[in-house]
């Protein structure tokens, strides 16, 4: 992504939250989602839902769509014995596909609930971040600690970390929708 240097004050189109445990993170965004819509924003996107289920290497792990509730399950359980679970690309690239169309009628705001290695390896959801960016839709998402170098490589200075705290997500949230709405109708 191309560096640009903001005004002073100005909000960066990407927030992230950086974590270390998944939950914190994925309670934050789908709060703030909830809370968008409910205030009548146009937010599409994924929030990550995930189950423990004895017995498997993992549990379920799916997708469910913002706008629509539609869900993906995201992650192939290999068995009790298996030693990790693997992601279902065609799952996921599904998912993809499906949001990129839903960015075509220019939301207030994405969410994406990760940038993982997938993502950092040009992979994963990759093509549904840069898709919202160049269609200057601002992005909320989640980073893991171990993908924090790549992300910020990825974002090129035009990201904000973000606490995993509904009320400063929303107002940075509404913070960048006013923003990209400014920058849309002076075009």
């Amino acid at each position: 992504m191309a560096n640009a240097e903001g005004a002073r004050g100005e909000c960066k189109p990407l927030g992230f939250i950086p974590f270390i445990q998944d939950d914190a993170a994925d309670r934050t965004l789908e709060a703030v989602a909830r809370r968008l819509l409910a205030r009548g924003y146009r937010v599409e996107g994924f929030v990550q839902h995930a189950e423990k289920d004895e017995g498997q290497c993992c549990g379920a792990v799916d997708l469910e769509d913002i706008a629509t509730g539609k869900r993906w399950q995201i992650m192939q359980a290999l068995g009790a014995h298996a030693r990790g679970c693997r992601l279902d690309f065609n799952a996921l690239s599904e998912a993809a596909v499906f949001a990129e169309a839903r960015i075509r009628t220019q939301p207030d705001l994405l969410i994406l609930n990760r940038f993982g290695k997938g993502e950092e390896q040009g992979g994963g959801l990759r093509s549904v971040f840069e898709a919202a960016f160049v269609a200057g839709v601002p992005i909320l998402t989640s980073v893991k600690q171990p993908y924090l170098d790549g992300w910020l490589a990825f974002s090129d200075g035009l990201s904000e970390p973000l606490q995993a705290d509904a009320e400063a997500v929303l107002t940075w949230s509404c913070k960048a929708i006013g923003e990209a709405r400014r920058v849309r109708d002076a075009a």
